[in-house]
C-alpha cells in the first residue's frame, strides 16, 4: 500500500505517464475505432504480445443505436493507451504494452480475467453472451463497467446484467471495502466527470446527479462486477494529458482503476 507522502506526488506521475508517449506514437494510433467494425473483425486490431502478467482488455459488445452504435469503442484507444502507461509507471506489474478488444464470444476471453466495458447503458446481451459472461465471472473473472449515466441508462444496464444473474443483488460498495485500499488508499468516492464538463460546467450527465460505486458479489463474497455509475473514468484517463481537464479527476480515476486491477488479481 502506498504511503500518504508518496500519494501527494501522484499527479506528477500521472502527467509523466501520459506524456511518456511520443508525438509519433500518438500519430500512429487512431484516436477512434471505426464504429461500423463487425464484432467478428474486432480482434484483428489486437497486436500479438504474450507472456505478460496483466493485460487491459476492453469488452466489445453488441448494442447502441444511431450515433451510439458501437458504443463500446468510446474513448478508445487513447483512454486505454494512457491508462496502460500509468499502470506501468505506478506499479511493478509486467503489463502488456498493447490494449485488447475482446468480443464476448472470443475463444481468447477466458485468458484475460479483467474486462473493462463502457457505455453499458446501450449494451445488449444475447442469450449466448449472457451465458458466457456468467461462466466468465463465476470462474474468477472481473468486470468493470463505466461511463453510463442517469435513469434510462441504468435501467438498460440492469436489464442486461439480470440476463447474466437474474436474482443478483446490486449494492453500494462501501468506502471501507478492500477494493478501495488494496494499493492506493482512496479516501473519498467522488464523481469523475466526462469531458463534457469542460463546456457544460457541470460534472453530471442526464439526470445522473450523484455518483454511485456499486457491485455484484459471488457466493463467497468476492466482488465480480464493479459498477461506476454516473462517473466516467475513461474520459479522465483519456484527458489526463490535457492541462484544462482537472488533475483531481484524472488522479482519482487512476487510483480507482489501478485498485480495481490489483483487487482482481488478488481475490
Amino acid at each position: 500500500m502506498l504511503r500518504k507522502g508518496f500519494v501527494g506526488i501522484f499527479s506528477l506521475f500521472v502527467v509523466a505517464a501520459a506524456l511518456a508517449q511520443t508525438d509519433d506514437e500518438v500519430v500512429r494510433r487512431p484516436r477512434r475505432i471505426p464504429r461500423g467494425l463487425a464484432l467478428e473483425d474486432v480482434t484483428s486490431l489486437n497486436a500479438v504480445e504474450k507472456g505478460k502478467e496483466f493485460a487491459f482488455a476492453r469488452l466489445a459488445y453488441s448494442g447502441g443505436h444511431g450515433w451510439r452504435y458501437g458504443a463500446w469503442t468510446t474513448d478508445a484507444p487513447k483512454a486505454d493507451i494512457t491508462f496502460i502507461a500509468g499502470i506501468k509507471r505506478l506499479t511493478n506489474l509486467d503489463v502488456r504494452e498493447s490494449h485488447l478488444y475482446m468480443p464476448m464470444t472470443s475463444k481468447e476471453l477466458f485468458k484475460f480475467p479483467f474486462l473493462y466495458a463502457v457505455e453499458v447503458g446501450y449494451m445488449e446481451l444475447s442469450g449466448e453472451d449472457a451465458d458466457i459472461l456468467r461462466e466468465y465471472l463465476l470462474r474468477g473473472g472481473f468486470l468493470v463497467v463505466d461511463d453510463f449515466h442517469g435513469t434510462y441508462e441504468w435501467a438498460n444496464f440492469e436489464e442486461q446484467i439480470r440476463k447474466v444473474f437474474p436474482d443478483c443483488k446490486i449494492e453500494e460498495v462501501p468506502l471501507s471495502h478492500p477494493i478501495f485500499h488494496c494499493f492506493f488508499d482512496v479516501e473519498e468516492l467522488i464523481q469523475v466527470p466526462g469531458a463534457q464538463m469542460l463546456y457544460s460546467g457541470v460534472t453530471y450527465e442526464k439526470d445522473g446527479y450523484d455518483a454511485h460505486y456499486r457491485g455484484i458479489f459471488d457466493a463467497t463474497g468476492r466482488l465480480m462486477v464493479m459498477i461506476n455509475f454516473n462517473s466516467d473514468l475513461g474520459d479522465a484517463w483519456e484527458w489526463a494529458d490535457v492541462p484544462y481537464y482537472p488533475e483531481k479527476y484524472s488522479s482519482t480515476a487512476y487510483r480507482l482503476g489501478i485498485n480495481y486491477i490489483i483487487y482482481s488479481m488478488t481475490h
